[in-house]
């Protein structure tokens, strides 16, 4: 009777599921519901010690991994589309993706990467997109500010986010329109104290202290991403060490007159032969960020392309650029844009409007670790304003800005190849 009762039910179930099912499969094209949620997940079972594929070209960068239920399980709470495939089914998807004919491989995901992000503690989540999206797609981090730089921690990390912080110790230059806001007051009141607790008698000078530990940082193996107006004056600071070009309303002194021609622009990552915007009261810090009368487009017609790299020969630039579109919405910030001209040749392009002659997206090295740049502040909100509410990502689940910076953030958890050339 028992076995009468138990073949039926066994019979049922082999129907709903694929014979020899072994493998998860995350699309990552347009048929993916949540594309950042996604990211997350491949996060967490990363976390669970399970490799995981990242397919890299196939279906705009799906990853794959061992089925098992509670993998499985996790997908359906977190809300995310997949797929569960036998194993001669995806035997078939490597036999596509390994024909050299084909612009697509796969990358080893092995290891859990550990993100800090860079910001002051009294910033909340939505005033940066990285602690937004991490946060979105459940990816652990933690916050660390100059007293965790100074004091080494940044080699406990794989991965480090550089809010949108001003490096050159201006203090955003909003000097002109905020200094009697209360929270400017604070800002400086804090960076001031934060400043002669480490010994610095100006806060240019501590800056200065952490741009160098975190090139330190990428020199010995880190990976590095930043945003908005950490771009530029990351480089800025760089190539200005040793100088003073800051005004007295910042730093109490008045600046070197030829500040300028004692640039050195062999310290810096991505920018060579920039001016420096000496106005104090300017909103803006050198000429390598594009001006709003260079930029004739608007919400409705911003946008920039993502460069197509070879699969199996260029493995980081297409990690770092997989996407289900290729045209990606424009989005500014105190830093949009990167004027073209000033980048150096080394650097590799990952998104630019040509028509305009600027770089949205790029990626170097240096030493053993690399940087990737990213302009522009918030991928869905078009013109973040201070004080704005933040964005709700629930709203924008298959945002193909925001998938840019999550490329970034699995990129350190794949098993390094050996080159090809």
């Amino acid at each position: 009777m028992f076995l009468r009762t138990i073949i039926p039910i066994l019979c049922a179930l082999l129907l709903q599921f694929p014979v020899n099912a072994s493998t998860v499969l995350i699309p990552m094209d347009e048929d993916q519901k949540d594309h950042l949620k996604s990211y997350g997940a491949a996060y967490w079972v990363l976390s669970k010690n399970v490799p995981v594929d990242w397919l890299l070209n196939y279906r705009g960068g799906s990853f794959a991994f061992t089925h098992a239920p509670q993998l499985e399980n996790e997908l359906i709470v977190r809300g995310i589309s997949y797929q569960v495939i036998s194993d001669a089914q995806y035997s078939s998807i490597l036999g596509q993706i390994a024909d050299p004919e084909a612009n697509m491989d796969i990358m080893k995901l092995e290891k859990v990467p550990k993100v800090a992000v860079y910001s002051p503690k009294s910033k909340m989540p939505w005033d940066d997109a990285v602690t937004l999206v991490l946060t979105y797609a459940e990816i652990p981090y933690d916050v660390v500010y100059d007293d965790e730089i100074m004091r080494g921690d940044l080699p406990k990390y794989d991965w480090i986010h550089l809010h949108h912080e001003d490096f050159t110790g201006q203090y955003g230059k909003f000097y002109a329109s905020y200094r009697h806001y209360p929270w400017y007051q604070e800002q400086q009141r804090e960076s001031e104290e934060s400043a002669a607790k480490h010994g610095f008698k100006k806060v240019s000078q501590l800056k200065m202290a952490v741009v160098n530990k975190i090139k330190d940082f990428c020199a010995g193996g880190g990976f590095l991403f930043a945003m908005c107006s950490a771009t530029d004056t990351y480089d800025i600071a760089l190539a200005a060490e040793g100088i003073d070009f800051i005004e007295a309303m910042y730093d109490g002194d008045g600046s070197e007159p030829n500040a300028q021609e004692k640039l050195n622009f062999s310290k810096t990552f991505a920018f060579r032969d920039f001016k420096l915007v000496r106005n104090p009261l300017e909103y803006e810090y050198s000429n390598i960020d594009m001006q709003p009368q260079e930029r004739p487009v608007t919400e409705a017609n911003d946008y920039f392309q993502l460069f197509t790299f070879s699969a199996k020969w260029d493995p980081i630039p297409t990690m770092l650029s997989q996407n289900h579109a290729k045209t990606i919405k424009g989005f500014m910030g105190q830093t949009t844009a990167f004027r073209k001209g000033l980048i150096k040749p080394e650097v590799v392009i990952m998104g630019e409007n040509k028509e305009l002659g600027e770089i949205r997206y790029m990626h170097g090295t240096y030493a053993k670790g690399t940087w990737t740049f990213y302009g522009g502040h918030d991928p869905e909100d078009y013109q973040h304003l201070v004080g704005e509410d933040p964005t709700d990502l629930a709203l924008h689940p298959n945002s193909p800005g925001y998938r840019l910076i999550l490329n970034n953030i699995l990129f350190p958890a794949a098993k390094k190849k050996k080159q090809k050339t």
